[in-house]
């Protein structure tokens, strides 16, 4: 019995004894979900740019098939496939004017919605046309050039509106 007290007095120490004490670090999930869209925003516009069409910011040539010449006509993006557009083509007295904003929709439309302006001496002595609201400009060459699709004007003739690329 000697010998069993001394072993239960050391058991009952070491049992009895602090040991340090585990300390959950508090997860701030916030941070956690902060962290994880960060990375998740990142993916999201490598894809959105990756299927972005082609770039058709700057300068390009506009042509009517009764004015002579190349007008110009300008495309600043705004957007991920969106484009502000201003351009003229002019020779004496028969002009062509497009302003508005234009939008990719695949590889083959340009969506525009803006106005048309155009006055041409053989159409309806030159009355002034004024076409507003959304048209489509196409392509059948791979986007090198983009052609208006409605193109019969008020006067009732069809326009040969180009932008070349």
């Amino acid at each position: 019995m000697r010998k069993l007290i001394p072993v239960i007095v050391l058991l009952s120490v070491i049992s009895c004894k602090k040991s340090e004490e585990i300390t959950d670090r508090k997860v701030d999930s916030a941070k956690i979900i902060d962290s994880i869209n960060v990375v998740r925003t990142k993916i999201n516009d490598s894809i959105r740019i990756s299927r972005g069409y082609k770039n058709l910011e700057g300068t390009h040539i506009l042509t009517h098939d009764m004015i002579s010449g190349n007008g110009k006509i300008s495309f600043t993006k705004t957007g991920q496939d969106e484009y502000k557009i201003s351009g003229e083509n002019k020779r004496g007295s028969d002009f062509l004017k497009i302003e508005g904003t234009a939008r990719m929709t695949s590889p083959k439309n340009l969506k525009f919605d803006g106005t048309i302006t155009q006055s041409i001496s053989d159409y309806d002595e030159g009355k002034l046309d004024i076409r507003k609201g959304k048209k489509n400009f196409s392509t059948k060459d791979g986007g090198k050039t983009f052609k208006l699709y409605e193109s019969v004007n008020n006067a009732g003739f069809a326009d040969k509106i180009i932008i070349k690329m």
